[in-house]
């Protein structure tokens, strides 16, 4: 079985209005640019009056080499939102109001095939080439997602930002 190490857990909130649909096409966008394929684990949409409550889980994986992979995990937990008209450029324009919540926990996989596991002499070795010879390169690589993380809270926080004086 592959070893996972967390290597950062990071989180954006917002209250107030904002594009759902735009936002969520940003992440997924954003995502993909950086080569990592996006799967949605979860989707639940729930009605609560006139708002909805909407969760929604996101596993990222990018393959690095042919022995690490990055992971990213994203949970979104948005409530209260509701479908809004505001003023933009002198234009009348469907936005969303309420609050909604990214986390993101970003991990390292190391031997993610799983290639070291065939037998306990194997594992072994594994424990030995991780621990004495590629210490250096898994902290890389341990940089690396946790890079990842920053850059896509920075740009998310950005894009939120340029969203709302737009």
């Amino acid at each position: 079985m592959a070893e996972k190490d967390k290597v950062l857990t990071e989180k954006i909130k917002r209250v107030g209005i904002f594009n759902y649909k735009d936002t969520y096409q940003f992440v997924y966008n954003w995502l993909n640019e950086e080569g990592y394929g996006v799967e949605e684990k979860k989707y639940v949409e729930e009605i609560q009056g006139d708002a909805k409550k909407i969760e929604i889980i996101w596993t990222a994986g990018k393959k690095v080499s042919d022995y690490f992979k990055n992971e990213l995990k994203l949970s979104w937990s948005i409530l209260g939102m509701k479908n809004v008209e505001v003023e933009k450029d002198g234009k009348r324009v469907k936005m969303n109001d309420g609050s909604f919540e990214i986390k993101i926990s970003g991990t390292l996989v190391k031997d993610y095939q799983s290639t070291w596991e065939k037998n306990p002499t194997s594992k072994f070795l594994r424990g030995v080439y991780d621990k004495f010879i590629i210490e250096g390169r898994i902290e890389q690589y341990q940089d690396n997602v946790a890079g990842n993380v920053h850059d896509l809270i920075n740009d998310l926080k950005s894009f939120l930002t340029i969203e709302a004086k737009a």
